[in-house]
């Protein structure tokens, strides 16, 4: 079938939850893509930030080939081997001592909300709420959605659950100022907002709701979905603020492509997980969980992180010099690979005119181009799209 035809289709059977894009994406490799009419384009969206290791990485293909030939499935019912591996690899890794597998971001998002109630049911008198921030993004789920700071996302889904509030991100007083001392359990921050538009907070800032969690005996949740897994050029984002959270969230990136969730968690938060207390039928599959052991090995010892930080820093110095030649664009952003450009006018027109021309980027906060390419892109291929955005903005 051709793009015409796939596109009739969807539109005939598919839900209508996505303003899709005239086109239909059949083949990959590397930070290339093809669509069904063969036309090629190069891609700076790597599935919004899922395919950190490009399309076709070999380590991925192998493990998923290796895995298949043994067993796909078989519930948590059972222990499973690469499911066992990957949660001991995330754990040296990182500051946690517990993981909890699932399918997405949502789902890790879900798992930290019902983990801190069930904590904060046990040891912080019943305290259940979660202070989360403005412009934040945490998923589509009941829940998740409610702890989004985006009036967008949470429209016409009242009456929303309780136990959710906002503050304006990147503002620590403000954080203090809304903590209720009789429900307050916890504050759920994103290290860096993404769908926000690439917002990077100052150090002291993370620091300083480490500080406050501490003082006031609150769970501190970071929800690293986008940023985490290489995507900033350390294994984990808040690697770069020198604070430790009580709960992480992870997705996207891990899975290589695969669904694949997890929620991260110290001991002593963990703990008030017990059987029964959550669930997923599919999270951790041996499938999902073998590739991520591949993606996880690749990004620590296969050089995807260290070519994250060199081509972040020349990705990030292009834009800069791009923006001393147009006045259209009023900053740049962000860490590693994941940079954002924002605008003066809306961004939607600009990404439109970058498809048409072979480039696939995204906008978000209707201003900010988010730059999310695979990890292992090249040189010549961010001079190559971003030669294609000089045009398109020469134009306007």
């Amino acid at each position: 079938m051709n793009n015409r035809q796939i596109v009739k289709l969807t539109e005939r059977y598919v839900a209508n939850t996505y303003a899709r894009y005239p086109i239909a994406l059949v083949r990959g490799k590397g930070a290339r893509v093809w669509d069904a009419d063969g036309k090629e384009y190069l891609d700076f969206v790597g599935g919004i930030a899922v395919n950190a290791l490009g399309h076709g990485h070999p380590a991925v293909m192998r493990a998923i080939r290796q895995q298949a030939a043994r067993l796909l499935h078989v519930s948590n019912l059972y222990h499973i081997a690469p499911q066992s591996e990957l949660a001991r690899e995330l754990c040296r890794r990182s500051f946690a001592e517990r993981v909890f597998f699932c399918n997405s971001g949502a789902e890790a998002n879900e798992a930290a909300i019902k983990l801190t109630r069930r904590y904060g049911a046990e040891w912080l008198g019943g305290k259940y709420e979660i202070l989360s921030t403005y412009n934040s993004f945490h998923g589509r789920t009941l829940a998740t959605l409610t702890a989004t700071g985006q009036e967008k996302v949470r429209a016409g889904y009242d009456p929303l659950p309780a136990g959710f509030r906002q503050a304006p991100y990147g503002d620590l007083k403000a954080m203090e100022a809304a903590i209720d001392e009789e429900k307050t359990a916890a504050i759920l921050v994103e290290p860096i907002q993404g769908e926000g538009g690439v917002v990077v907070p100052d150090k002291s800032y993370l620091q300083g709701l480490r500080e406050l969690c501490d003082q006031k005996g609150l769970l501190l949740i970071f929800d690293e979905v986008q940023v985490g897994m290489g995507r900033t050029g350390k294994l984990f984002a808040y690697e770069h603020f020198g604070v430790e959270p009580d709960i992480m969230t992870l997705a996207k990136a891990m899975g290589g492509g695969l669904p694949l969730g997890a929620m991260l968690a110290k001991e002593k938060v963990a703990r008030s997980f017990v059987p029964g207390a959550h669930a997923s039928t599919f999270g951790g599959n041996p499938l999902a969980c073998n590739v991520g052991l591949a993606v996880l090995k690749t990004l620590v010892q296969g050089g995807a992180l260290k070519n994250c930080v060199k081509m972040g820093k020349v990705l990030f110095q292009a834009l800069l010099g791009m923006k001393s030649r147009f006045s259209s664009i009023r900053d740049v952003r962000g860490k590693g690979l994941i940079v954002g450009m924002e605008l003066d006018l809306d961004g939607t027109r600009i990404v439109e005119e970058c498809m048409k021309a072979g480039l696939l980027i995204n906008c978000t906060a209707h201003k900010v181009l988010r730059f999310i390419p695979p990890l292992i892109i090249g040189e010549k291929e961010i001079e190559r799209g971003l030669g294609i955005l000089e045009k398109v903005l020469a134009r306007r």
